[in-house]
Order: C-alpha cells, then structure tokens, then sequence
C-alpha cells in the first residue's frame, strides 16, 4: 500500500511539475501600431477638401509628414520594454498608406498598459547621429533641412484663405535647431484595453487629430505667419500642439 502512495504521490508531483512549466512558458510577440489622420473623425483628403481653423481661415492639405521614434511599451506593474532605438524611427507620409502602419517585432512577454513615443528626433540623436539606418529616408522624402542642420519633425503645407481674404500657400515644417531650440516632444497613452504579448500579434490604433496643429494649447493663425520654419517663437507653439494630437482608438 505504502509503495501504492508514494507512486501516487511521485505522479502528482511530475503532473504538477509540468503544469508549472507550462503556466511559465512565455514568449515574445509582435505590436502593430497603425496611425490614422483625421480631422472632425473623418480621414483628411489631400488637395481637395477645406477645413476650417478656430481663426476663421480656410485651409486645404497638400502635404502631410511626420517622424515618430524611441517606441516604449509599459506594463501594468510599470516596468517598460523598449523597442531598439536603431529601428524605433518611423516616417508617417499622409500620401503613402503604407507608411501609417509597421510591424514591431520581439516585444517582450507581458501585459501592456501604455505606450510612450517622440514626436521628432530627441537630442542624442540630433542632429544626424546615430540613426544612420533612418537618415536616407528622411533624405529622399525631405525631411532633412537642407544645409544638413537635422530633421524636419513635421512637414505640412497646403494653401489656405482668411476670411473674406485670397488664397496663399502655407509651409510649416517643425523640427530642433541645434542645442539651443529643442522641439522634440515625448506621447505617452493609455491603451483602451491592457495587451497581453504572449507569442501572439496585437494591434495599437493610434489617431492624428491633425486640426489640433493649429488648435490646442496654443492657437495659431495662418495669416499672422504663415512660413515657419526655424522660427523660435512659433515653431515650439506648433510643436507642443503636435504633442496633444495623437490618442488611442
């Protein structure tokens, strides 16, 4: 009888042993953030649809780009995981669908409660240093000042018409100018609903609501100035609008 329970017993303790290892087995998975532009809930259109700012101008799109970088997905105890900052620079083109969703592989098992990502390039990196991978990109698709100072942030251009006034172009393009004016900016949002990784592929869905470009914290009007570009005054106001625009879907 006694060799009949001490076998019992063996078993209970193999069966258990291996129930454990199978609850610890973890593994890495994969986010995808897709972005999406809108203005009022809608997708904005490029070249042909008006909006209207809260300084009663009217403005059309003509060009829409943006750099996102230094990913970081929090857990819900806090610990962070951060995706390779070599690979963690990503252009947004309004005019390339493609360019608004990409695959962030290797995360680390773990529930996630947040994400945290910078509007820009951070001063490490700035101006050209250490994303060399990321550089031809912004090259070809002008996201680089042309006397090679360092990134544009935010490439937005598009025509616009005061009211009772005529149509002009507007150009903004936002980045850092050396040491001295930094416009980078750190997101961090509360996902709706915690992401368990686990061997598996979730998706982030994050929206642009790109009227808060001129409408957030601070207001700005087209017709007051409508080139910015190394612009100490204005382009920090642009900048920290940016950095209220983004949320969770």
């Amino acid at each position: 009888m006694k060799k009949i329970i001490f076998a019992l017993l063996a078993l209970t303790i193999v069966f258990a042993c291996k129930d454990d290892n199978e609850t610890d087995t973890v593994e890495a998975g994969t986010i995808n953030l897709e972005f999406a532009n809108t203005i009022d809930n809608n997708p904005i259109v490029l070249n042909s649809t008006s909006y209207s700012n809260q300084s009663n101008e009217s403005y059309t799109i003509a060009e829409l780009k943006y750099i996102i970088s230094n990913i970081v997905f929090i857990k819900e105890n806090g610990d962070e995981f951060t995706y390779p900052v070599a690979d963690s620079y990503f252009l947004i083109n309004e005019e390339v669908p493609a360019s608004k969703q990409f695959e962030l592989s290797s995360i680390d098992a773990g529930v996630y409660t947040k994400i945290r990502f910078g509007f820009g390039v951070d001063q490490s990196n700035y101006p050209l240093n250490g994303v060399a991978n990321f550089i031809p990109t912004a090259e070809e698709q002008g996201m680089l000042w042309s006397w090679s100072a360092g990134y544009k942030f935010l490439k937005f251009e598009g025509s616009y018409t005061p009211q009772g006034g005529t149509a002009s172009d507007f150009i903004l393009h936002i980045g850092s100018h050396g040491e001295a004016l930094d416009n980078y900016k750190e997101i961090t949002l509360d996902l709706i609903s915690p992401i368990n990784v686990n061997g598996n592929t979730s998706t982030i869905n994050i929206n642009a609501d790109v009227a808060k470009i001129f409408d957030s914290t601070n207001t700005h009007s087209l017709e007051d100035k409508s080139d910015i570009q190394v612009d100490p005054e204005n382009a920090p106001k642009i900048a920290t609008n940016v950095q209220t625009m983004f949320e969770i879907q």
